[in-house]
Formats: structure tokens, C-alpha cells, sequence
């Protein structure tokens, strides 16, 4: 029996995880396959007297630590469940057990892995295969901003708490930025098209074909000030393999020393679609699978700044080798109808989606 799937579907306040969680589960089961999905388990303990807002703190710490149990056992009580179905079982968690993280401070968050002993590595990396961040409407859809779906969310509708939810949303993002499969899901002018980015994930987690799509690529010159951002650093091998085929490694690295190998393999099976696999692998194997190279391209090493900006996820590379001279933004997941918002800080040179020289399969080149 191959690996059951275990998927975290989370993000900021007014989201629609609600809403994509029903399209999973009707899409899926279309499909033939079993889906499990786990509730928000805040929201069931609000509802049953916990108070997330209390200035008690003994009582605040008790409230998050009986949360995060209550979030482990369920996970694990489903995931027996789904392993005693059988094949074709995948298991949707409404949030995931870094979102906690997320509404406390980090020294309670420390205190919290010591007494359940765990870590955020082992809670983040180990237990689930993909982690998607839907993108509150809070930021770039604050005409679809509601609370009247939750009314237990304390984030209002008005300035003051749609702050806090862009605070959030970007809180959680951080705290799941290091997944080896972590996937930010845009606001878009049609919900329809956020949803469709959902299932294609979903699908693309299950190992189906799916269509080939270009992400909008720019090159650009950085004209002021980033704001708040994710800071990265990627090393990417281009390995031998069969033609129609590309096998990479990436070592990507964060700020405290957080370390991902990720082995990704696309493999077309048509002119318009394709199945792309990644799987994260050790230290061991990465060093082995070095000896795999492709000789004939170099390795590429650049530096990325992901960050969200009016509802739109963005990334910047800033390339070191091959070329040191060149700085890429890529669009996630824009609509090929829907408008980009190119942040102030970003003059664009030049659009280059589609252009295959840009590729980093072909800027490898030697």
C-alpha cells in the first residue's frame, strides 16, 4: 500500500478553507478516493469555553497545550483509520500543528515542544506531505473580508482587524515557510480560481498528470526597500536522466540554520501535461545522488525572498551562479487573466515568461 497522504489546508483568517475543504472532498471522492478531513480544533474548543484572548495565563497555556494534543491525537487516530481502508485514503487537516505557533509567543511555544516532547522540526517536517497556505481575503480581497462564516473569529471586519489578520497570515506563513512541500495559495479576483489552485496541489501531491502552466516571470531591478520577507538560500543540482525528463536536487537553507533537501522529478506525458514528483531526502543521499550530476550543466545558487503583496504571492531571485548579474521575480499561481501587482519596490525590465533561456534547466547550461 503506498503512503497515505496527509495534507495541512491552512492560512490567515477568511481564507476559505472552509469553502475549498467541500470542493476537496466533492472532487476527490469523484475520483474515487477516500478522504478523511480533520476540524479546526481551535474552533471547537472556542465554541466549548476555551478563550484564546484571556490575560490568564496559566489558563492561556493549558487552553494551547490541551489544542495541540487534541490536534496530535486526532491526526493520529485518522491516519489509522485511513491505513485500515486502504489505498486511494488521503487525509485533509483543517490546520496543522504549526499553526499554533503562530498565536503564541515563542518562549510559551519552547515550553510547549519540552513538556509534549517534540520539536518544531519533528511537527513541521514529519508528519505531513504538503502544507497549503490559502491567503486570507484580508490582504489584496478586502471586499470578500467576512465574519459572519465564524463567529468565533475575534479578527473583525474593519482596520483594525484586518490588520491583524494580514499580521496572522503572514505569521503562519513563516511558521510553515521551511516545509519541504509548503505551497501559498493567492487571492484572485474569481474564488472559483482559487479553489482550482487547490485541487491542482492536492493533485499534484497524489502524483496525477497535471497541465503544464507557465508561471509569469520577470526580470527586475530592486528599487527600494523589501518589506517583511522569507530569506533563503538555494543550491540546485541538475542530475542525469532519460530524455523528456528533469531530475533536480535543491538544498535550500534558512536563517537559523534549518536545512531542506528536496528531490524533484518532472516527467512529461504529453505535449500539455505532465507528473511532477518531490520527495524531501537526507544529507546521505544527497551526497550520493551528487555523483549523478548532469555534466553538462553547472549548478545553480541563488538567493530568494518569497513575500506575499496585496493578496499575490511572489518570489525574488537574486542568482549567484552561473550568472551574478541577474534577478528574477516569479509569480505563484497568478491567473493568466488576472492583473499582477507588481510591488513599488520593483522596477521590471523585462517579461520573460515562457522564455526558455531563463529556465533554470537551460541557465545551467555550460
Amino acid at each position: 500500500m503506498e503512503k497515505i497522504k496527509k495534507i495541512v489546508l491552512t492560512g490567515g483568517p477568511c481564507a476559505g478553507k472552509t469553502t475549498a475543504l467541500v470542493k476537496v472532498i466533492e472532487h476527490f471522492s469523484n475520483l474515487g478516493w477516500k478522504v478523511f478531513t480533520i476540524p479546526e480544533v481551535p474552533t471547537i474548543f472556542t465554541q466549548s469555553g476555551m478563550d484564546y484572548l484571556t490575560t490568564n495565563k496559566e489558563f492561556f497555556y493549558e487552553g494551547e497545550k490541551a489544542t495541540m494534543e487534541m490536534q496530535l491525537s486526532l491526526e493520529d487516530k485518522f491516519m489509522k483509520m485511513a491505513e485500515a481502508y486502504g489505498d486511494k485514503s488521503i487525509i485533509i487537516c483543517d490546520r496543522g500543528a504549526l499553526d499554533i505557533s503562530a498565536y503564541m509567543d515563542p518562549s510559551l511555544w519552547a515550553q510547549l515542544m519540552d513538556d509534549l516532547g517534540t520539536t518544531t522540526a519533528q511537527l513541521r517536517d514529519e508528519r505531513y506531505d504538503a502544507v497549503l497556505h490559502l491567503v486570507s481575503a484580508a490582504d489584496g480581497a478586502e471586499q470578500y473580508y467576512t465574519t459572519a462564516n465564524n463567529s468565533s473569529r475575534v479578527e473583525k471586519n474593519d482596520e483594525a482587524g484586518l490588520a491583524i489578520a494580514r499580521m496572522l497570515d503572514k505569521k503562519v506563513i513563516t511558521a510553515w515557510s521551511s516545509h519541504p512541500h509548503h505551497r501559498v495559495i493567492n487571492n484572485h479576483d474569481d474564488f472559483d480560481t482559487k479553489l482550482r489552485r487547490v485541487i491542482k496541489e492536492i493533485s499534484g501531491v497524489l502524483g496525477l498528470p497535471q497541465p503544464i502552466e507557465e508561471e509569469r516571470k520577470y526580470i527586475v531591478e530592486l528599487t527600494g526597500e523589501m518589506p517583511e520577507c522569507i530569506d533563503s538560500e538555494i543550491v540546485q543540482t541538475y542530475l542525469v536522466t532519460e530524455p523528456g525528463s528533469e531530475v533536480r536536487m535543491r538544498k535550500r537553507s534558512w536563517q537559523g540554520g534549518k536545512v531542506v533537501n528536496v528531490l524533484t522529478t518532472k516527467k512529461k506525458i504529453s505535449a500539455t501535461s505532465q507528473i511532477e514528483t518531490e520527495r524531501q531526502i537526507g544529507n546521505n543521499l544527497y551526497e550520493s545522488l551528487l555523483q549523478q550530476a548532469d555534466p553538462y550543466r553547472q549548478t545553480i545558487h541563488k538567493m530568494r525572498s518569497s513575500f506575499v503583496w496585496k493578496g499575490q504571492y511572489f518570489e525574488l531571485d537574486r542568482f549567484v551562479a552561473p550568472v551574478n548579474n541577474l534577478m528574477i521575480l516569479e509569480t505563484k499561481g497568478v491567473a493568466a487573466q488576472e492583473c499582477v501587482n507588481f510591488p513599488p519596490f520593483i522596477k521590471v525590465v523585462k517579461d520573460i515568461t515562457g522564455d526558455t533561456q531563463y529556465y533554470n534547466y537551460n541557465i545551467a547550461l555550460k
